[in-house]
């Protein structure tokens, strides 16, 4: 999973039918596959509202007039016209590159970029990041319930068989759900060029639902804030009620997206630091693993149920320490979005 350096994103507005836009198309081509750390983000805008606002705003941001295309914005440079790009779009990126090699080393920023700052990023994607983050959001109390609840319906059965087929399905929808709802907000998120905003937003949600997930272990009250609503409680039930494999399925969906609202700013700073860091096909191993280790301990309680732990007992442990899970999980989500705020581990 360690890619060959950090992605360095250009964003090319152009124009169908354009011309001087054609005529850079094979340019970008052949510094993509020269450069696969070369992300070039290719927005028309002819035809594309929202495409046309966001370039109005790059506009803004970068300081010039109300410039026509084909126009690339690099780093901090912009090049307007196909004779610019050309000229100047490889030279631009090599730059962005040292730049941000150099800023993972301080002496080399002085040696090679004096007085030159280093662009502001959130913290860098590793393997140990995305395990830590998923073992967090994995202790999710809305998850563990409802699976003990199903399989203590299927449990007297006394089929071991069946046990597995039907909470293996309840696991696979969870997973499923939270890996191609986080492939499309990924697809989304560096469609329109926002994968840092995101990182940062992921991170203040984490640190928000942190402290109420604190909170809640807090107060000495049986319901808690961070919960699955009261009012799909009784959907949930008719689920478990059927103990079916389609049933198991659509009920790890519903579970995907009623628990969001539990740890979701955890998932959210991972897919923007995976937006940040990588292109989408880079970043899909990162997603799998995550999502697996999220699913690992509902899969360690389906096996210890069907080998025989009386999932009455599970569901007890998990009463018993419910508000230590809370809080635990509460206190690892503020430090997780104070790393990622502070960019300690870039």
């Amino acid at each position: 999973m360690n890619g060959s350096g950090r992605v360095i994103t250009g964003y090319f507005f152009y124009g169908d039918g354009c011309i001087h836009c054609d005529n850079v198309k094979p340019l970008l081509e052949n510094l993509g596959n020269k450069y696969p750390e070369l992300d070039i983000r290719m927005l028309e805008v002819y035809f594309n509202a929202t495409n046309q606002a966001t370039f109005s705003s790059m506009r803004q941001q970068y300081g010039i007039g109300d410039t026509g295309v084909p126009a690339l914005f690099i780093g901090r440079r912009v090049f307007v016209g196909d004779v610019d790009i050309k000229d100047h779009l490889e030279e631009a990126f090599l730059e962005e590159k040292q730049l941000s090699d150099s800023c993972n080393n301080a002496s080399a920023v002085a040696a090679t970029s004096p007085g030159l700052p280093c662009p502001a990023t959130p913290a860098s994607l590793t393997p140990q990041l995305v395990i830590g983050a998923a073992l967090v959001d994995s202790i999710n109390p809305c998850a563990f319930s409802v699976l003990i609840f199903l399989l203590v319906s299927v449990v007297s059965i006394r089929d071991r068989r069946r046990i597995l087929l039907v909470g293996g399905c309840y696991i696979a929808a969870v997973f499923c759900f939270y890996l191609l709802s986080g492939l499309g907000l990924l697809s989304l998120v560096r469609l329109a060029g926002v994968s840092t905003i995101l990182s940062y937003l992921g991170a203040g949600v984490a640190i928000v639902l942190g402290l109420v997930s604190v909170i809640d272990a807090a107060r000495n009250k049986g319901d808690f804030l961070l919960a699955i609503p009261a009012s799909k409680k009784e959907q949930i039930d008719r689920y478990i009620r059927r103990a079916t494999l389609p049933a198991a399925f659509g009920l790890g969906i519903l579970i995907g997206i009623f628990e969001l609202p539990c740890t979701g700013g955890i998932y959210l700073a991972i897919l923007g630091l995976v937006s940040t860091n990588y292109t989408l096909v880079q970043g899909l191993p990162y997603l799998i693993l995550y999502n697996l280790i999220f699913v690992l301990p509902l899969a360690v309680i389906l096996v210890l149920v069907a080998f025989g732990l009386p999932p009455e007992n599970a569901d007890a442990w998990r009463i018993r320490h419910r508000r230590t899970l809370r809080l635990l999980v509460g206190i690892a989500m503020i430090l997780l979005g104070v790393v990622i705020f502070s960019g300690m581990l870039g």
